[in-house]
């Protein structure tokens, strides 16, 4: 039989409280839906949708535990996740940058190819996602509800749907607070000193955690 419907439920809900928890996917949505407008928002989600795959199917078929029991794996992509994090705050202190909050037409520079890669990329380097669907997904996962893997990809769409809902609602939010941004530029300065100072921290959050 399939998963209950109560735990999945259930599932939904913690899905939803860490769809609205901000990280490394929500900052470079927001991101990129301010500085080049609601589209090339919607392609990053795109990507970043796609990197929730990437992350359902490593669990589902027993990688990610590889991943996050191997040391060496597990520090290499913490590794590459802190200094993308890092990359993200020195682009929005850089001489001559762009508030997020400074709105462009269209996608600007940034091919959509591009923007796919980038939401692709934040998702899939992101230890917080594999970390959580490793301890959270088995909890919900029975052999007599049927195929393992059936049930990881069940549990994995619902999570997409649930965050790609979440993350739409912020995305056309935040080009309506880029209008008003556009409106009060005295705040643009302490804005870009604040975004850089939170992917700063989640950088030194992120180089602190530990594999379980």
């Amino acid at each position: 039989m399939p998963i209950p419907s109560h735990e999945l439920f259930i599932f939904t809900l913690a899905t939803f409280g860490m769809s609205v928890t901000p990280g490394p996917n929500m900052i470079y949505l927001i991101s990129r839906s301010m500085t080049q407008g609601t589209k090339a928002g919607f392609i990053s989600l795109l990507g970043v949708v796609l990197g929730f795959l990437f992350h359902v199917c490593m669990v589902s078929y027993g990688l990610t535990a590889i991943l996050l029991t191997v040391p060496l794996a597990y520090t290499a992509l913490k590794t590459i996740g802190v200094f993308y994090l890092l990359y993200l705050a020195f682009q929005a202190m850089k001489p001559g940058a762009k508030s997020v909050f400074e709105v462009q037409k269209g996608v600007g520079s940034d091919t959509g190819i591009k923007l796919f890669s980038m939401g692709f990329l934040t998702n899939v380097f992101n230890p917080k996602i594999a970390m959580f669907e490793l301890s959270f997904f088995p909890q919900f996962i029975r052999p007599e509800y049927g195929s393992i893997v059936q049930q990881g990809l069940t549990l994995g769409a619902v999570q997409m749907s649930v965050s790609f809902s979440i993350n739409l609602i912020i995305i056309l939010s935040a080009s309506r607070i880029a209008v008003w941004f556009s409106q009060n530029p005295h705040w643009i300065k302490l804005q870009k000193w604040f975004m850089a100072s939170v992917l700063t921290g989640l950088a030194v959050k992120m180089a602190f955690s530990k594999s379980k």
